[in-house]
C-alpha cells in the first residue's frame, strides 16, 4: 500500500472511531481493552493450543469441535472474532489455509498477518498451485499426501492442527509449543524437531 493510500486509510478509520464515540457506541475504555488484547495476540497462543491438543485427547476434541471454545478455556477472548475452526493434518492430509480476498485471519489466536500471508502472490498462487507454494517453503510432503487448501473468512477463520513430530514422546507441553510456528499453523511449514533434540 502506497504512503498516500495508507494515510487516507488511517484517516477514514479516525473519522470511524470519532463517529461511533459520538454515538456513545463504543467508550474509550473498550478501545483500550481491544487493543491490548490484539497487541498480546501471537502465534505462541496458536502453538500452545497445538502442543497441548497433542497431549490431551480430550483438549483435542474440544479444539477440533469448537476451536473459539478451546481458546476461551485458554484464557483467549474470541468477543467479536468470527467462529475459529481447525483442521487437523493427519497422514495423507495436509492443510493449507489462505484468504483469498483479502487477509482474514485469526488474529486472536496468531497475532497479526505477516506480509507475505496478505500478498496477492500467495492468496492467488496457494489455490492455483498449493504444492509448487510448500516447495518453496522447504516442505516436502510424504507421497500420495493430498493438499486441501481452505479459505479463510470473514464468516469463519481457520488455524491448522499440525502433525506431531515423530522423537517427541515424552515432552512437555512448554517444549512441543516450541516446535510450532506461525507458518505451521497457517500449513506452509512443518513442526520440526531440532538437531539437537533429535540426536
Amino acid at each position: 500500500m502506497s504512503a498516500p493510500a495508507r494515510a487516507e486509510s488511517l484517516a477514514r478509520l479516525e473519522r470511524l472511531v470519532a463517529a461511533l464515540r459520538a454515538k456513545g457506541l463504543v467508550s474509550e475504555e473498550e478501545l483500550a481493552a481491544m487493543q491490548a488484547r490484539t497487541d498480546r495476540a501471537s502465534p505462541e497462543i496458536g502453538a500452545r493450543m497445538v502442543a497441548r491438543a497433542w497431549l490431551d485427547p480430550t483438549w483435542r476434541a474440544l479444539l477440533l469441535q469448537d476451536g473459539a471454545a478451546a481458546a476461551e478455556r485458554m484464557g483467549v477472548s474470541m468477543a467479536g472474532a468470527p467462529p475459529l475452526g481447525v483442521l487437523e493434518n493427519r497422514p495423507g492430509l495436509h492443510h493449507l489455509v489462505v484468504c483469498t480476498l483479502c487477509s482474514c485471519y485469526p488474529r486472536a489466536v496468531l497475532g497479526y498477518p505477516p506480509g507475505w500471508y496478505k500478498s496477492f502472490e500467495y492468496r492467488s498462487r496457494a489455490v492455483r498451485d498449493p504444492r509448487g507454494v510448500l516447495a518453496e517453503w522447504g516442505t516436502t510432503l510424504p507421497a500420495g499426501t493430498k493438499v486441501r487448501v481452505v479459505d479463510s473468512t470473514a464468516d469463519y477463520r481457520w488455524m491448522v492442527l499440525p502433525m506431531r513430530p515423530e522423537g517427541t514422546e515424552g515432552w512437555s507441553e512448554d517444549q512441543l509449543a516450541a516446535l510450532v510456528t506461525r507458518d505451521a499453523l497457517v500449513g506452509v511449514a512443518l513442526p520440526q524437531v531440532p538437531a539437537r533434540a533429535a540426536a
